[in-house]
């Protein structure tokens, strides 16, 4: 009976001569290049990295590469004593990158780069992974080996370690393991890969957290001559305290971020990925996820307003509601990482609960907002008055044409005005909602529960906490409402105000 090991390296094995069979079908190199080109083919590779990937692994550089994975691998050529940590989103190549095609441009450098390599990951099998894919390709990259010679000399990825014909050692780690005394010919490690240390279930205990820093910071970068060498660390931020943030926090680190869109909300790495196909993933995953993963902004589920405090129940007839808000906080960018246009519609009922009754919320148009207004205006129907209030800050001139061309071109106009109100602190005005909330005094409309405004509603309030960059703009458009209805209908049982957490007795 095999063994769990056996098991593994038999199912590592399996892929790695898939990667063998890929790589010899992707691109079999032909003698028919002169001297003169292939020479000319080695100094522009030398010099060029999007060049030494594209043509000696097109079979898994289906694209170029991005501006950041180029300034990182010149970084790392132009300091060999780098410390460094790439926190770059999910599905960005940062393993492929620091693990693999960096690595190896290194290797073909006129003035030798490295002589031993250790790749760190959070288990012995995912090192052993990273190990496989670099010898397959210096193995059986046919084009590499043409221009660079053989490269295999002794030693096998499924052991943990081999040796290349130019005397470079390669070895793999899983965190935790003792990288004491781990040296090749009188070679220290000159070139550390830490590569996805952390996972979910590890960043819960900070003890363990403390302890594994530790280890990197001690035993594992000990490990090389002095300090004497490339120490890089790739990894996107999963939690506010991480191995990977307690990193970066190191002095003389340095650090890049890199997040799937941009501060303009274009794809960060546009040569492999579509805003469309984002946008789509964003929806599927959720926002707290899709900001953990590919963000590097994760957040606490709950830190503030909890689950189970969010409840959903039947709304009256309109009638019935001492008075409606529809309040909107608009923003005029329309990008990705733009702040979401909101607007509630919310009633204050005879005992003092206030419904919301709907909600939208996007990161959309103009007309789009303006559009929200006329559904609610045809939801209510004239039965009832609605006062409609909009961030003053916002309503200049150009917003207000907007409002008016359409209502011109429909024969209905929005009776919206202003808010003039002196807004407090945006975090203490939403957090001073959550004692309504954990009191039962907030209800959301049964009916409009799958509506995607409430989705982004209760996401982002589940997301909200200080020192968050998570969007805030639908709970405080909901604040807003439920703050003007307050103060329109004060009754004896309901206060609004922003009471400090400490000094809370309920």
């Amino acid at each position: 009976m095999q063994s769990y090991q056996q098991i593994i390296k038999s199912q590592l094995y399996q892929e790695w001569r898939a990667d063998h069979e890929r790589i010899q079908s992707g691109r079999m190199f032909t003698h028919t290049n002169t001297d003169t080109e292939r020479d000319k083919r080695i100094a522009r590779a030398r010099r060029n990295y999007n060049y030494f990937v594209s043509t000696y692994f097109p079979e898994v550089a289906k694209t170029d590469c991005a501006r950041f994975q180029i300034d990182a691998a010149n970084y790392i050529l132009k300091n060999p004593n780098a410390r460094a940590v790439f926190e770059w989103a999910r599905g960005h190549a940062k393993s492929t990158h620091m693990g693999v095609f960096v690595p190896m441009w290194l290797m073909i450098q006129p003035k030798r780069q490295f002589s031993t390599m250790v790749l760190v990951g959070k288990s012995e099998e995912s090192a052993t992974r990273l190990l496989a894919d670099l010898q397959a390709q210096l193995e059986f990259n046919t084009l590499f080996e043409a221009d660079f010679g053989k490269q295999m000399k002794e030693g096998n990825w499924a052991e943990g370690e081999f040796t290349t014909q130019g005397d470079y050692h390669f070895t793999a780690i899983g965190r935790g393991q003792s990288p004491r005394g781990l040296k090749h010919n009188g070679h220290r490690p000159d070139y550390i890969v830490i590569d996805d240390l952390d996972d979910d279930e590890m960043v819960r205990n900070e003890q363990r957290v403390s302890k594994l820093t530790e280890w990197v910071l001690s035993a594992l970068f000990g490990a090389m001559e002095a300090g004497r060498g490339r120490f890089i660390m790739v990894g996107n931020r999963i939690a506010k305290r991480s191995v990977l943030t307690n990193i970066i926090e190191r002095p003389n680190v340095y650090h890049t971020r890199v997040n799937i869109l941009d501060r303009n909300g274009n794809p960060s790495w546009p040569e492999n990925y579509q805003p469309g196909e984002i946008a789509e993933m964003r929806q599927i995953m959720g926002e707290r996820n899709f900001q953990k993963e590919y963000m590097n902004n994760p957040t606490t589920e709950g830190a503030i307003f909890r689950a189970k405090d969010i409840r959903f129940g039947h709304i009256l007839p309109l009638k019935d509601y001492k008075q409606l808000i529809c309040y909107t906080d608009p923003s005029f960018k329309n990008s990705a990482t733009a702040d979401y246009k909101a607007t509630m519609l919310v009633g204050k009922t005879p005992d003092g609960h206030f419904h919301l009754i709907k909600a939208f919320a996007d990161q959309t148009s103009v007309s789009t907002m303006i559009n929200w207004h006329y559904q609610i205006m045809d939801y209510v129907a004239g039965r009832v008055p609605v006062m409609y209030y909009m961030e003053a800050n916002f309503m200049q001139d150009l917003m207000l044409d907007e409002f008016r061309k359409v209502g011109d071109a429909v024969g209905n106009h929005v009776p919206i005005r202003g808010d003039n109100r002196k807004k407090p602190d945006k975090f203490a005005r939403i957090e001073a909602m959550q004692p309504l909330f954990e009191r039962g005094l907030v209800i959301f409309n049964e009916a409009e529960k799958d509506e995607p405004g409430v989705q982004v509603l209760i996401e982002q309030l589940l997301m909200f906490e200080r020192g968050s960059r998570s969007h805030d703009d639908a709970p405080d458009a909901l604040e807003s409402a439920i703050w003007i209805l307050s103060q329109r209908t004060r009754t004896n049982n309901t206060a609004f105000a922003y009471i400090p957490r400490t000094q809370r007795k309920f």
